[in-house]
């Protein structure tokens, strides 16, 4: 096995076998996290970034969520950067992943989306990329591996994935922001105006994406995977 291949397999297991061997789950638990942050907002923080990361970079269920949970207890800016940067580090190794070590099951499982993406990488370049990080229906995990068989440099990867990610990171953290402030998470809290207004624009945001792009001439990829 080619040594690049081994140690992105050995990074992998290391961080598996930490989180569990320290049972980090536990900090998780909103309430006990909010008090963590309060206490140690810095180590608190980095601590999240790496759940994220390794939620991220496995192409896990949870991401969504997570976003939530970081604008609840970090706020708005903290929650956003530490979401920014955590995301798109994760979606980087996960497109590492795939490259060195599951290249053969993602050109079997994803034959059809990989030819799609390669033409448009060869035709578009990372404005290709860019048009399909801000489509949030897309699966996050798919251009992550799909990505992986590019001859797109990961660096490269890494830099436009995480500007182009950023403004659906803003909205799912300020999601995050105002369900944190609901008390009790009454019928009639969550029907207030802040509350409608994020998720209205949450919800609003792939279609306003597509609507300047095809305003622009743009391909928005979204037939494309």
């Amino acid at each position: 096995m080619p040594k690049k291949r081994l140690v992105v397999l050995g990074l992998v297991a290391l961080a598996i076998i930490v989180f569990l061997a320290f049972d980090l789950a536990q900090y998780f638990e909103l309430e006990r996290l909010k008090v963590w942050v309060e206490e140690k907002p810095v180590i608190a923080g980095l601590a999240f970034a790496l759940i994220y990361m390794l939620v991220a970079s496995l192409s896990l269920p949870g991401a969504g969520p997570l976003s939530f949970a970081a604008g609840a207890v970090f706020g708005l800016w903290y929650g956003v950067l530490i979401v920014s940067f955590a995301s798109s580090i994760g979606a980087t190794i996960g497109m590492m992943i795939s490259r060195t070590l599951l290249k053969e099951w993602v050109e079997k499982h994803f034959q059809k989306a990989y030819k799609k993406v390669n033409e448009g990488v060869k035709r578009d370049g990372t404005l290709y990329l860019v048009t399909l990080r801000l489509i949030p229906p897309i699966p996050f995990f798919i251009i992550n591996l799909v990505f992986g068989l590019t001859n797109m440099r990961a660096r490269t990867f890494y830099f436009f994935s995480q500007l182009a990610m950023f403004p659906a990171t803003f909205l799912y953290v300020n999601v995050g922001v105002t369900l944190g402030s609901i008390e009790g998470l009454s019928f009639f809290e969550i029907f207030k105006p802040e509350v409608i207004a994020s998720f209205a624009a949450l919800i609003a945001f792939p279609f306003v994406i597509k609507a300047v792009m095809k305003r622009f001439g743009f391909n928005d990829g979204s037939t494309d995977v």
